[in-house]
């Protein structure tokens, strides 16, 4: 289907999921609306009261998460319009889905990949203990290896520095660096393959594996980015780099690929007992951070955006997609040249509400891009989460931007290169079908 005829689908749907409630809901169609809109916001506060309070609050907090959908859905079936909603719903989601796809090609051109031949003496570095041990379970060494690679697999048993790896491996004649491990180690490495401008490969064997999906890599199977090793392109992106305090050492700096994280988050993952029990030791020091201040006020510097006191702030390599009120998934490309920036300042199951509802439109959220930020606070330190590692660093904190610095090799067919779908925008999919049905009109005439 043409993209003007997925954007007339898409108006067709909506007005059909509207016109579905009116016709068989009646006037009663604008109750169902209140009503669910009502659920909504109840949920939305149920979710900000479970974060911000402990015992018997939180668990009244949590039944009225479950109660208040469940309880719109038993109104709506008592009513016998449950099959309405159902439907209704059913064709707005189409109508999203197939304006979303009309506008795709409205979008950035995906990352531009550059043939290249094959590295002569690649060496990788590998985590046997990442991802629950993906390192040995895929085989990844001995793969590596049969491709040619020279293979370090790290000693759980001592501590070794990555960065002095990778640099001696330079030295001595490697014309690509790889990883397989956490997002930190790829980070550390990563910055080595910048300073020495040769190609640096990822393979997913982390937990997450927030870059890997970034560069559209395999997370389900590692040993697919091998492939990188006798069949790859080159993608040049950009890197983040962050230092720590007044002096301009940028000796200094590290590296970030994916975010740096200041506020709530930042000091969530200083507990020691975060690594254990991630979800358990989030919803226990929510409740403090969020409602009892701990006296250190954050400040935000952005480009044109000054903004006093958010409880959170990230600063990610490249925006995520415009459609992620979290700044959690995806980022639609590595190579933009700005950093992305996600305020959050939320007081009260209100905005909470809002926030969750309304995404970046809510007042909860501020979104910006720039090349150079800078987070103060009214402390000498501040806890900082930098790809994942818990530090403490001096006040004020700089993060930039170094544009293409970085080379990536990856496999020349990868199973989840993004494809950038854009936030649904009404506005566009109405102008896309009607201006381009009167071109072809006017065409015809002609």
């Amino acid at each position: 289907m043409s993209r003007r005829g997925t954007a007339r689908l898409a108006l067709a749907a909506g007005a059909a999921a509207l016109l579905v409630l009116v016709v068989f809901g009646g006037l009663g169609s604008l109750v169902l609306m209140g009503v669910g809109w009502a659920g909504l916001a109840l949920t939305a506060a149920g979710v900000w009261w479970m974060l911000t309070h402990t015992g018997w609050i939180r668990m009244l907090a949590a039944l009225l998460v479950v109660a208040a959908p469940l309880g719109v859905l038993l109104l709506y079936a008592a009513a016998g319009l449950l099959w309405v909603v159902l439907v209704s719903l059913g064709l707005w989601a189409l109508a999203v889905s197939a304006g979303r796809a009309a506008l795709v090609e409205d979008t950035s051109p995906s990352m531009t990949e550059r043939s290249v031949s094959r590295a002569q003496r690649p060496f990788l570095i590998m985590n046997p203990l990442s991802g629950g041990g993906k390192v040995e379970r895929f085989h990844l060494a001995e793969r590596a290896r049969a491709l040619g690679a020279e293979v370090v697999v790290l000693d759980p048993a001592q501590r070794q520095d990555v960065t002095e790896l990778a640099s001696r491996a330079v030295q001595g004649g490697a014309d690509l660096l790889g990883v397989a491990g956490g997002d930190g180690t790829q980070a550390s490495v990563a910055r080595v393959a910048a300073e020495h401008d040769i190609p640096f490969m990822v393979i997913s064997a982390g937990t997450r594996n927030h870059f890997a999906k970034d560069l559209g890599l395999d997370r389900q199977d590692p040993s697919r980015c091998l492939e990188a090793l006798t069949d790859g392109v080159e993608l040049r992106i950009d890197l983040g780099y962050l230092r720590a305090g007044a002096p301009a050492d940028l000796s200094a700096e590290r590296v970030f690929i994916n975010n740096a994280s200041f506020g709530v988050y930042a000091e969530v993952v200083q507990s020691p007992a975060y690594r254990d029990d991630k979800a358990r030791t989030v919803l226990e020091m929510l409740p403090d951070l969020l409602t009892q201040p701990s006296g250190t006020r954050l400040s935000v510097r952005a480009g044109s955006l000054t903004m006093d006191g958010p409880q959170a702030v990230l600063v990610s390599n490249n925006p995520y997609a415009r459609g992620d009120s979290a700044g959690l998934g995806r980022r639609e490309r590595l190579d933009s040249g700005e950093l992305g920036v996600l305020c959050v300042n939320v007081g009260n199951a209100a905005e909470a509400t809002e926030l969750l509802l309304r995404g970046r439109q809510g007042r909860g959220l501020t979104a910006a891009t720039t090349r150079e930020v800078v987070v103060d606070a009214n402390a000498p330190v501040i806890p900082v989460g930098v790809d994942g590692e818990a530090l403490v660093l001096p006040t004020p904190v700089h993060c930039r931007l170094a544009a293409g610095a970085l080379r990536v090799r990856v496999p020349r067919h990868r199973p989840g290169v993004p494809h950038g779908a854009p936030p649904m925008d009404w506005r566009r999919v109405r102008r896309l079908a009607l201006t381009m049905g009167r071109v072809a009109a006017g065409r015809g005439a002609a």
